[in-house]
């Protein structure tokens, strides 16, 4: 399983240029590792707002926060999304308010925390902005009880 996000060669402060214009390397290197995006979502069919739940992704390592396939998670995950600067807007609205990719599509800085920022990995970890060790496995919880598993924005 690959836990590492390259992040060593990349173009100084490529995160403040057009999303577009990145690099296949430089878009992966905007992920933080924080896993959120790997949890099971609800969305009110009336309103659409989307509600995340503690329930992860069955591929999730809530350990590494990192997909166990993620070259080949399609495969495994046909509805998983495969983010790409052409896919973002009409996805940034369920993705964590936290997320590098909705918060640059949305005009906003990265965080402190931000591995980019603070050039540590673990600093999403330490921050306490990952779901390292609370989330529940999607075959664990049964579909018809992820609304009893709902947890605040992230």
């Amino acid at each position: 399983m690959k836990h590492d996000i390259p992040r060593d060669s990349l173009r100084p402060n490529f995160w403040k240029r057009p999303l577009a214009s990145m690099t296949p390397r430089e878009w992966e290197a905007l992920c933080d590792g924080c896993g959120k995006c790997c949890l099971n979502k609800l969305e009110d069919a009336d309103t659409g707002e989307v509600f995340f739940t503690r329930i992860s992704c069955r591929l999730l390592d809530d350990q590494t926060c990192r997909c166990g396939q993620y070259e080949n998670r399609k495969r495994f995950v046909p509805e998983c999304v495969v983010l790409t600067p052409k896919t973002l807007s009409k996805v940034a609205y369920w993705m964590p308010s936290t997320c590098a990719y909705r918060l640059l599509h949305e005009g906003k800085d990265l965080p402190d925390w931000h591995p980019l920022i603070s050039g540590d990995p673990d600093s999403v970890h330490a921050a306490e902005q990952s779901i390292r060790g609370w989330t529940l496995p999607e075959f664990e919880v049964p579909e018809e009880d992820w609304e009893d598993h709902i947890i605040e924005d992230l």
